[in-house]
């Protein structure tokens, strides 16, 4: 065997100075995709269209968004999904107002069910030129989930939330398609059940401190087949906030049934945003 051979191996195993040319090389790559990623970044926002954040609702993670995300990128709009642990609202403002720090120009601060709690405390940042509500609550000063949800409209479907479980709160199996997602497939509805993420009690229970929509204009869709926020407490929420309305025939999960009008509605939103700061 030659040398430079014996160099490069020894015993199977990457000699020192082939370990130190490997980390050397895999440097050069790092460098040279966040200097493409700058470049995708100033392409992205070149057109003046806003950023969309899309932030997620409790029991769920945020793969829920890919039609919303793909009818958006269709369009050019520069998009990222959240990934909310929705153990407590602080966490979760605390990770979605990362996710906008990485932001290019304006955002359109989207929140689903629980989400819209997020969006309505983190929505306070420079970034966020305008919020979108997709049958979310949209809590005012010192609200919470829970303070929302404790005393419900006469008539208006329980949601099938099953006792605590070591501080975390999950639906009932058996009902999840009927109550959250009552227009996708019963096997979609049936892997969302099982795929559950908790949510923590925390969360429910935190609350804000200044709600973003008294200072930033927004949107809101009312899904009117909701059976988790029944639609009447979704148009006193919207009523309040001052929100722009559109209603959608669907589900709690109207975000994935019908993702070309949440999509709509979300460039909508931009599109009035930008308006009210030329």
């Amino acid at each position: 065997m030659k040398k430079k051979e014996l160099s490069m191996r020894r015993n199977g195993r990457p000699s020192e100075a082939t370990k130190r040319h490997m980390v050397v090389g895999f440097m050069l790559t790092i460098a040279t995709m966040f200097g493409s990623w700058e470049v995708f970044m100033s392409e992205a926002n070149a057109s003046g269209r806003a950023n969309v954040v899309l932030v997620h609702g409790g029991f769920v993670d945020g793969s829920g968004w890919q039609g919303v995300y793909e009818a958006l990128k269709k369009d050019g709009y520069a998009v990222t999904v959240v990934q909310n642990p929705t153990f407590s609202l602080a966490d979760d403002v605390a990770v979605t107002r990362r996710a906008l720090a990485t932001q290019t120009g304006r955002v359109i601060l989207v929140g689903h069910s629980y989400g819209g709690v997020v969006i309505t405390e983190a929505g306070n940042d420079p970034k966020v030129a305008g919020l979108v509500y997709v049958a979310a609550f949209a809590p005012d000063k010192g609200e919470s989930v829970s303070s929302l949800i404790k005393d419900p409209l006469p008539g208006a479907p329980v949601p099938p939330i099953l006792p605590p479980q070591d501080g975390y709160l999950f639906l009932e199996k058996a009902r999840f398609h009927a109550s959250f997602a009552a227009d996708l497939s019963p096997e979609a509805a049936a892997f969302m059940a099982d795929s559950q993420v908790p949510w923590g009690v925390e969360a429910l229970g935190g609350t804000i401190t200044e709600p973003a929509w008294k200072t930033k204009p927004s949107w809101y869709l009312v899904a009117t087949d909701d059976r988790m926020i029944p639609p009447d407490a979704q148009r006193a929420m919207s009523k309040r906030a001052g929100s722009t309305v559109v209603e959608v025939k669907g589900s709690h999960a109207v975000y994935m049934s019908q993702p070309e009008a949440v999509a709509s509605l979300i460039e909508k939103a931009a599109r009035g945003a930008a308006a009210t700061t030329e």
